[in-house]
């Protein structure tokens, strides 16, 4: 079995005739040219030692070059070898808050947007590593489940949003619950939660739920979005702000991160809290940590693949050029020594 990568540049070899016609020409115009001036016998005579057999010999040779090079160009596979492929990597799972208070503004654009902005730059950032997303308010859904597929999970990314889920609020329980059993349980990869949340309207989480953190053995990382200030949760309607969200008696709600419960859950489980409002700053810090994790084989794969065999021609091509070069238009004196056919008469 055999094919080529590149076979268009096959069609180059289409210069072999240009060529070959070429050179008749010429010849034809040479010969022409000298019967004009003397004729055969008078030739010989003139200049004995010209050889009309190496000029078509070196002719084939440049044709030979020609040929061999298009062949290499194009790339031929010939034959075939088994090879593996091993994956190593760690597991990361993204759970981000969906809950309405991520649309409050104090950091531009919103909390929401930052979110994924930081989810995004920290998946161009990795190499080999399986990711998957978790979104969460009040209760956690999964939305992409773990892959080496980077592309199709920005995709999903770009369409999470507050509106996903009718039930509001900000459950971590359900969200760290959901995550942990998110990873795949037969491997021995390790293992990170990126958690993003303004913290808000949580106070504790079970003790019991950092316990199967720890026993897990996940990385957890939590970061916090927001301003601990607080501010307003705009309600728009075509992109303009027309109003702002309210609680149950009319007031208007104030909505502030709560870093407390964010960075309790980190140090509780020993994993690390960092303030995602500076967003150079959290990669920064995020690539640091996954740096130090290490990487565990958690695919293997074996294919069939073409052996490439451009090598070949290529030393081909050479060793004409070589021969080319080395081989010039006159007879070789020590072959008409030998006088193999009688053609030296005494």
């Amino acid at each position: 079995m055999y094919l080529f990568d590149n076979p268009s540049y096959l069609y180059l070899a289409l210069i072999i005739p240009i060529v070959i016609i070429i050179n008749w020409l010429y010849m034809a115009w040479r010969n022409k040219i000298q019967r004009s001036f003397s004729n055969y016998k008078l030739l010989d005579q003139i200049s004995p030692n010209r050889s009309n057999f190496k000029l078509n010999l070196k002719l084939i040779l440049e044709l030979f070059i020609i040929l061999f090079l298009c062949i290499a160009l194009a790339n031929p596979k010939i034959g075939t070898e088994l090879k593996s492929i091993n994956r190593e990597g760690v597991d990361i799972v993204f759970a981000i808050d969906v809950s309405k208070s991520m649309l409050a503004e104090d950091i531009a654009p919103n909390r929401l947007v930052r979110s994924k902005r930081i989810i995004s730059e920290i998946i161009n950032s990795l190499s080999s590593d399986r990711v998957g997303i978790v979104a969460y308010a009040a209760q956690a859904i999964p939305q992409v489940p773990l892959t080496t597929d980077f592309a199709s999970v920005k995709n999903f990314l770009q369409i999470i949003d507050t509106d996903m889920l009718s039930s509001q609020g900000t459950s971590i329980d359900s969200a760290l619950n959901l995550s942990v059993n998110f990873f795949d349980q037969n491997s021995d990869t390790n293992r990170v939660l990126i958690l993003i949340s303004d913290g808000e309207d949580h106070d504790d989480i079970p003790d019991s739920l950092i316990k199967l953190i720890s026993e897990n053995n996940i990385n957890l990382i939590t970061i916090g979005i927001g301003q601990e200030a607080g501010t307003t949760i705009p309600i728009k309607i075509d992109g303009t702000i027309d109003s702002y969200k309210k609680d149950s008696n009319g007031d208007v709600v104030i909505t502030k991160r709560n870093s407390d419960i964010l960075l309790k859950i980190a140090s509780a489980s020993k994993g690390e809290y960092i303030d995602g409002n500076n967003t150079e700053d959290a990669l920064e810090l995020v690539k640091t940590k996954l740096d130090k994790i290490d990487k565990s084989e958690f695919e293997s794969s074996q294919f069939v693949e073409y052996k490439q065999q451009f090598q070949i021609f290529i030393l081909l091509s050479l060793l004409f050029i070589i021969s080319d070069i080395f081989i010039f238009q006159t007879k070789t004196k020590w072959i008409q020594n030998l006088n193999l056919f009688n053609e030296n008469k005494d």
